[in-house]
């Protein structure tokens, strides 16, 4: 049977954006990467030819934000919508899995909110301090690029939504829940205020892809300390420590 060209560009077009938002989710089958100290960050560009860019690459992240340049920019319009519970312990983090129909727009760029994750403590640091935690809210475009937003989290009030995820952990790893009668919305890990850090970078984990841009949201949002500690029984660590920001310019909303 012969495929015509425009179904087989689809085709090719469509295994991209999996290949590239697979890549987003931090889960690799056989776990050929962790972090500690054999397979940790500092071994991770030398552990496979394809994650080279994790050592040799000069966009690499997350960043310790310092001397951002403020500037007019955009502000980032989130379009969340409800979906069903779709959460799994992958061996490097807690992720969830997002249905469709949820998105952002900034620039006249429209990404689409394919997943989110978690890790201890933030990846992030601005002016050298980082946050208890992070989630990274992972978007892409319709050719596969990335859009991350990183809101950082701090100890305080209880979190509704990290509640609800955390009362549904599944109970093994590597196996997906997946919960229709839990609806949750992503909006409520946003924080009131939505002005943001930007700057082009890469996945924080293997292959670290350099086809990211970021967007850290400086303003933190609360979890408990139980929530927190609940997560560290998971992953004590699974941050990878700040990368050299080379020629980037970061630039900061007013």
């Amino acid at each position: 049977m012969q495929i015509r060209n425009h179904s087989l560009a689809a085709i090719i077009c469509c295994t991209l954006v999996l290949a590239a938002t697979s890549a987003a989710q931090e889960h690799h089958p056989g776990h050929a990467w962790d972090y500690g100290e054999s397979q940790g960050p500092s071994h991770w560009g030398e552990l496979k030819p394809e994650f080279a860019a994790c050592k040799n690459g000069h966009r690499q992240s997350p960043i310790d934000i310092r001397n951002p340049q403020k500037t007019d920019l955009p502000s980032i319009q989130f379009d969340y919508k409800p979906s069903p519970l779709r959460i799994i312990d992958n061996g490097h983090t807690v992720m969830i899995t997002y249905g469709p129909g949820s998105f952002l727009s900034v620039g006249g760029k429209k990404y689409v909110l394919k997943q989110f994750h978690f890790h201890r403590p933030s990846e992030e640091k601005i002016n050298g301090k980082d946050y208890e935690m992070v989630v990274h809210l992972v978007h892409a475009d319709e050719e596969g690029k990335l859009a991350v937003v990183a809101v950082l989290l701090q100890q305080g009030e209880d979190n509704p939504l990290v509640h609800e995820l955390w009362n549904n952990l599944p109970k093994e790893k590597d196996k997906e829940e997946s919960l229709n009668s839990v609806q949750i919305d992503a909006a409520g890990l946003l924080p009131a205020d939505r002005g943001y850090y930007t700057f082009p970078g890469s996945l924080t984990t293997p292959p670290c892809s350099e086809n990211v841009t970021w967007f850290v949201l400086k303003h933190p949002v609360t979890v408990s300390a139980a929530e927190i500690e609940q997560f560290a029984k998971l992953y004590r660590n699974n941050a990878r420590p700040t990368q050299p920001l080379y020629d980037r310019v970061v630039l900061e909303s007013k």
